[in-house]
């Protein structure tokens, strides 16, 4: 008996999580008592219900019917080691001499199991409560960790559609159980920055309940939570969460609370840092980002792109014969010909489209979640929508020859391969507009290179 509980000891010194305990426990009485099936309930306090020790997540809708019946066994055994139910032997697993858990156990040499379990029941139950009480400190670890990390962004980052993903990937990661999605509160409508997409009518429903009492919100029966983000009692967004399993209880509640107002915080402060940079950041003629802002947003795009897997392009372009204009016409031409054909671009551009003044003539801009095919047609609308633009030389020039002219753009597109590095994609797309200039400009050329 002293060898089996010894090899029992063994087998859970090296299991460090739920499953693994299961698995341990499971093969040891498997393989010494030929035992058919041997599954481990326990009671979990946090969802308030009894769950298969083997899985993360109940779902009570499901499980309503054998969460009764476990409750049922446990009482039974308050003042018993075991109880026989259906050819289950049901053990009991003490914690300060109450029931907590159970074994249960099928088939293999029983009285011998009873026997044995005796004492084993109790190493069986310190394993448990050990591993639950560590997953829970590091469960207490990972949230600070993250309260650190969402801070933290600020240190480097201003830009919403850049912060609001990160503080996304984070949160769902440390809440897996949960679909989480995070709103923006502009123009007095809530805007989604992540993921793209929800469609969730009940969350929807709840958002509009959000403007008039910022609070939150806890509803379809305890599967949907929404946390608003409020700064000096002004609204700025809401983190919203959706359980597929179980039901929200404290523990998230009061994680998913705290985890709304440090990204408010965060949120408050890129929203302050990004006015006091917006005149640092932008080029004053065009309005478009200056060049050394342009090289942060690459490499965050790109390392986004690679991290997230999703497509960006790249279009740099500039304007045909410009040096002509500023001979023929003078430099106020000039830069009236620059802020129109920006002004341009960014009339045909999406919202989370990034367009920077590369130098000169010169503009760049990415394309996120954009592949080829598109950037084509992005490229074909920008390259229309200049050509056909009438820019009145009057107002800077009333002497001027011509009353007004037109100006044409020649462009060059590349999409980011996984192989590349973050220097690679103006470099090659400025390759093809090269191209384009070469075979006779006001045209798109896309470089496929490989390389």
């Amino acid at each position: 008996m002293l060898d089996l509980l010894e090899n029992l000891s063994k087998s859970l010194d090296n299991a460090y999580s739920s499953k693994s305990i299961v698995s341990a426990v499971r093969d040891f009485f498997i393989s010494n008592f030929n035992v058919n099936t041997l599954d481990i309930f326990i009671f979990d306090e946090k969802f308030n219900t009894v769950k298969d020790f083997s899985q993360d997540w109940v779902d009570p809708d499901k499980e309503n019917d054998n969460v009764k019946f476990y409750l049922k066994i446990f009482e039974d055994l308050t003042d018993k080691k075991y109880v026989n139910h259906d050819n289950y032997l049901y053990f009991k697993l003490p914690k300060r001499n109450i029931c907590f858990g159970s074994l249960k156990i099928k088939g293999g040499d029983i009285e011998k199991v009873k026997e044995f379990l005796k004492n084993a029941c109790y190493l069986i139950s310190l394993k448990i409560q050990n591993v639950a009480l560590a997953e829970n400190m590091q469960k207490n670890i990972d949230f600070h960790e993250l309260i650190r990390n969402i801070a933290k962004i600020i240190e480097t980052q201003y830009e919403l559609n850049y912060i609001i993903p990160l503080i996304g990937e984070m949160i769902d990661k440390f809440m897996a159980n949960l679909l989480t999605y995070i709103f923006i509160f502009e123009n007095n409508e809530f805007k989604l920055l992540w993921p793209t997409s929800c469609k969730d009518n009940n969350i929807l429903e709840a958002l509009t309940q959000l403007q008039n009492k910022p609070s939150t919100k806890i509803i379809a029966d305890k599967k949907i939570g929404i946390f608003p983000l409020i700064n000096e009692n002004h609204l700025l967004g809401c983190i919203a969460t959706k359980t597929m399993y179980s039901t929200l209880n404290d523990y998230d509640i009061n994680y998913l609370e705290q985890l709304a107002k440090q990204s408010s915080a965060t949120i408050n402060r890129a929203n302050v840092y990004s006015e006091i940079l917006k005149h640092a950041t932008l080029d004053a003629l065009t309005g478009f980002y200056n060049r050394r802002h342009l090289d942060e947003r690459i490499k965050q795009e790109t390392a986004k792109a690679q991290r997230q897997k999703t497509p960006l392009c790249a279009i740099m372009t500039d304007i045909d014969f410009f040096k002509s204009v500023n001979d023929i016409y003078g430099h106020a031409v000039g830069d009236l010909v620059l802020k129109t054909v920006s002004k341009t671009i960014r009339s045909q551009l999406r919202e989370y489209d990034i367009a920077g003044r590369y130098g000169g003539e010169e503009f760049a801009i990415l394309l996120p979640f954009t592949r080829t095919e598109e950037a084509v047609m992005v490229a074909e609308r920008l390259r229309h929508s200049v050509e056909n633009t009438i820019i009145d030389l009057s107002k800077v020039n009333p002497d001027a020859p011509q009353k007004s002219i037109n100006v044409t753009i020649s462009i060059g597109i590349y999409e980011f391969k996984n192989s590349d590095i973050s220097d690679d994609l103006l470099k090659k797309a400025d390759k093809a507009l090269y191209q384009a200039k070469d075979t006779g400009r006001n045209r798109v050329i896309i470089n496929k290179d490989e390389k």
